[in-house]
């Protein structure tokens, strides 16, 4: 008897195990189907808030059409406009990191400066907090009457009849875009709403509110605010969802603090991310982003931390453990990132050297900017002094020119995309001297002038043009080299001895062209038509024979159309230092007249340039196809 019930508790004790057992995993299973649910509710939440982002700024963009990006290149003239102007732009398209991406645009193509970029990069770093105080009318629960419609649900409701009003009953594009501004903050404030909904069952989570509590850990609070913002790409974004738990949760002081520090250096991803394919100033400017809110974070951070260490003997400060509200983590986020902008705009200069420090100048660019700085407002009072700093950055110009179509023709034996990006990265300087020499030349021919002077503008106005276009066909020829590569095209031994022949020709005329205008020898100017004549001939029987060979078979189409590709840009090379010649010996005569010289040559009896005629097209002649061939 004893025995029997020994071994009924035995199996009682068991089934109440196994009871236990099964409960313990329903629960378990509730809790992750809990947890999954909560988590597919914050990323919807997410998804719409920023989907309501995008359609917003782009809305906004519509109706201001280009106007924000002529006031962010225009109104820079000094740090302070600098900063209201980024900070007024980005709390109109709600996004710094647009804005910063907008000015890396900028200095990349020149428009602007990478001093005059820091201010502004300044500035989106105050407007951003923006966001944050619209998100705060998701936390106005109205208790009844007229506060009810001062309740998120009816402020979205209301904002969404508006829109679609003005969808429905505008036929303007702009007055349309209008109604997708008010769209676009209703999407917002439902993600907003969403996101706060699925965070509410947290706060009666023990685990849930002791991992925030862990988040006090400045650095591991800074971790996360970095990790969020850096995968959502919206320091806004990271912000309304710290807003929706501080609502529906605890978020102590403690950790807001350190998250906030680390939102704003995940928000530089993006930028940093378009600073990728820009040249190196754009590079700098995106590397901004991150400097400003690094050394803010370091800055704030090291200051309150050791406060709070020297101040409470090794405790907290009081307010350490106060629950956060939306309203309060918008304040907090404003007055960091205001703090921070104050501490380091005294700071512009020193920023932008660093940058400069940071990404390195090569020896060339140092040489390209060494020829900007030449063109001083100050020297326009002197127009000889002037106009002699424009022939010296003339000559860099047209060296550049030079190395431009050397490396390309280089990487049609030797193909490199490092090579190919380079000679892309330099054809863009080239046409930022352009630019500038175009623009300074002009405010020169506004100054008096004699006639010498008056003749040697004309005479640089002239041919910076034609130098910038030989750097253009470097790049046709460099394209040609990338298609070559691509391709696997080959030329047959007779192309590849014709372009040699050609390639040299073209080479000489270059020399001859910089060398004559470098040292205003007009002795040499009077060599270039010649040898331009003799290569003109030249092409023309090159491509007389490529045809030859295309109707045999020796070559095929493809090879037909780069090889065709090549000779032009080649041509035109040589056109346009003929170009940059005559002009230099129409400005030296006082009743040259270029059409009759460029007529008059090719049935000149002057022995001189039949000399040079026959002594070029002697040097430069390629072998016949023999008819056995055929």
């Amino acid at each position: 008897m004893t025995l029997c019930r020994y071994k009924n508790t035995i199996e009682a004790e068991r089934k109440k195990k196994a009871c236990e057992k099964q409960a313990r995993n329903e629960d378990s299973f509730m809790d992750t189907v809990k947890i999954i649910t909560l988590l597919l509710g914050l990323l919807s939440g997410i998804a719409l808030f920023l989907y309501g982002m995008n359609v917003m700024g782009d809305g906004i963009k519509k109706v201001a059409g280009n106007k924000l990006e002529t006031l962010l290149y225009k109104l820079t003239s000094n740090p302070i406009k600098g900063i209201l102007l980024g900070a007024g732009v980005t709390a109109i398209i709600q996004s710094s990191s647009a804005t910063s991406v907008m000015v890396v645009g900028f200095v990349n193509s020149g428009m602007m400066k990478v001093v005059q970029g820091i201010s502004i990069i300044m500035g989106a770093n105050i407007g951003t907090s923006i966001t944050g105080w619209i998100l705060c009318l998701s936390d106005i629960q109205g208790a009844g009457g007229i506060a009810s419609l001062l309740s998120s649900t009816s402020i979205a409701a209301i904002v969404a009849i508006l829109g679609l009003l003005v969808r429905s009953i505008s036929k303007k594009d702009s007055y349309r875009a209008v109604g997708d501004i008010l769209f676009g903050f209703t999407i917002l404030m439902m993600g907003m709403s969403t996101m706060k909904t699925a965070m509410e069952p947290l706060q009666d989570i023990p685990q849930f509110t002791g991992l925030l509590t862990k988040f006090s850990n400045p650095a591991l609070g800074i971790f996360i605010g970095i990790l969020i913002t850096a995968i959502l790409q919206s320091a806004s974004a990271s912000v309304g969802i710290l807003q929706s738990i501080a609502m529906s949760g605890y978020v102590p002081f403690s950790a807001a603090l350190p998250i906030v520090m680390g939102i704003g250096i995940g928000a530089s991803c993006p930028v940093l991310m378009s600073g990728v394919s820009s040249n190196k100033n754009g590079k700098r400017t995106a590397l901004v982003y991150l400097i400003n809110d690094l050394f803010g974070m370091i800055i704030c951070g090291s200051v309150f931390y050791a406060l709070q260490a020297i101040l409470t003997g090794g405790k907290q400060f009081a307010f350490m453990d106060r629950q956060m509200t939306s309203v309060s983590i918008a304040l907090l986020n404003t007055v960091y990132r205001v703090v921070t902008i104050l501490i380091l705009a005294p700071f512009i200069k020193q920023i932008n050297k660093l940058v400069f420090w940071l990404i390195k100048e090569t020896e060339d660019e140092m040489e390209d900017q060494a020829d900007f700085d030449l063109l001083e407002e100050r020297f326009l009072r002197n127009p000889e002094l002037a106009l002699a700093q424009v022939h010296t950055v003339m000559n860099g110009m047209a060296t550049g020119a030079q190395k431009n179509v050397m490396r390309a023709l280089h990487l049609m034996e030797q193909y490199t995309t490092e090579a190919y990006n380079k000679i892309q990265d330099k054809e863009k300087i080239i046409d930022k001297y352009e630019d500038r020499l175009g623009t300074y030349l002009m405010r020169v021919t506004a100054t008096e002038q004699n006639q010498q002077q008056t003749r040697q503008s004309a005479k640089f106005l002239h041919t910076v043009s034609d130098f910038e276009r030989i750097a253009d066909h470097a790049c046709g020829i460099s394209r040609v080299a990338k298609e070559i590569s691509e391709k696997n095209i080959r030329f047959s031994p007779e192309a590849q001895k014709e372009s040699e022949v050609l390639i040299a020709a073209v080479k000489e005329i270059m020399e001859l062209t910089i060398h004559a205008f470098e040292h205003d020898d007009i002795e040499i100017a009077h060599r270039v038509e010649p040898l331009r004549i003799t290569i003109r001939l030249l092409c023309g029987e090159i491509k007389k024979n490529h045809i030859i060979r295309l109707q045999k078979g020796n070559c095929d189409i493809n090879n037909g159309f780069a090889f065709n590709d090549l000779l032009s840009n080649l041509e035109r090379i040589a056109a346009h230092c003929s170009n940059i010649a005559v002009a230099m010996i129409e400005f030296e005569a006082d009743d040259f007249n270029t059409h009759e010289y460029l007529r008059d040559i090719r049935k000149s009896p002057d022995s001189q340039v039949m000399t040079d005629l026959n002594y070029y097209s002697g040097k430069y002649t390629i072998e016949k196809e023999k008819e056995e061939k055929a």
